[in-house]
């Protein structure tokens, strides 16, 4: 992104960043599944969504047009920016004026969830931005995996429409890409297990991270990791782990 290209006119590329983030739990008994809801239904209410999506806003250089957000019952948020990014054009006259263009829009959902062993905490951030200059939400990434817990990440960022260079030739990408993994930083990488699946052809990105370690006593919910009979600790762990991999992988596998 440091060799900017020029331009005619504006950019008519759209890009879209969707990615799913779960955060997986040992709970097995009634009540340390209702207390988990309960947890990340306060640690990531429709308020700290909206501090959260209000610094993806400030880092892709948009401006917020409008805010929406939604607690749900019995659990569960939903908040919804509506952007612009704010273009310096000159018309007719010589004189600059502001342009918006606002058909861009930032969102994220949970879905809290539980069966019979595991919860699993569903945190879906979609970012979708028509611009005019060379921002992409690429860049928020870091910022995103840092804000929840993330066990097995998927992410999709997908390009469309075109631009054109001062020759009047037609572009459509107007940055190097060859994968999702290149804007994350690789003190994360390390952490997980990555794999891209990739259409280059269609400018489709599709990148899944699955994390590596397991620190069984991050993933007890009210209960000391010490306290458990050590066959007891790796039943759990295989537990989590055939979890994780199955949402990782997409197919019941176990």
């Amino acid at each position: 992104m440091e060799n900017k290209l020029k331009l005619y006119g504006f950019n008519n590329l759209t890009k879209s960043l969707s990615f799913n983030i779960y955060d997986v739990c040992y709970a097995k008994s009634e009540r340390e599944q209702r207390d988990y809801i309960a947890y990340i239904d306060e640690q990531y209410n429709s308020e700290r969504l909206t501090g959260i999506l209000t610094q993806v806003t400030e880092m892709i250089g948009a401006h917020v047009l409008n805010i929406s957000r939604q607690d749900y019952e019995p659990q569960g948020a939903s908040v919804t920016f509506l952007i612009a990014e704010e273009s310096m054009v000159k018309n007719l006259s010589g004189d600059t004026v502001v342009g918006h263009l606002d058909k861009s829009h930032v969102t994220v959902h949970t879905y809290p969830e539980y069966h019979p062993e595991t919860c699993i905490a569903t945190f879906r951030v979609d970012i979708d931005v028509a611009t005019c200059g060379e921002i992409t939400p690429l860049s928020t990434l870091d910022f995103l995996i840092g804000s929840f817990d993330s066990d097995i990440i998927t992410m999709d960022y997908k390009i469309r429409g075109f631009t054109r260079d001062i020759s009047g030739k037609k572009l459509f990408l107007d940055h190097k890409i060859t994968s999702i993994q290149d804007y994350i930083d690789d003190s994360i990488i390390k952490r997980y297990d990555a794999v891209d699946v990739n259409v280059y052809q269609s400018n489709i990105f599709h990148t899944k991270m699955l994390i590596k370690e397991i620190d069984l006593q991050n993933y007890l919910f009210n209960a000391d990791v010490y306290e458990l009979p050590p066959k007891t600790r790796l039943d759990i762990t295989n537990s989590l782990r055939q979890e994780m991999i199955e949402i990782f992988s997409g197919s019941n596998i176990y």
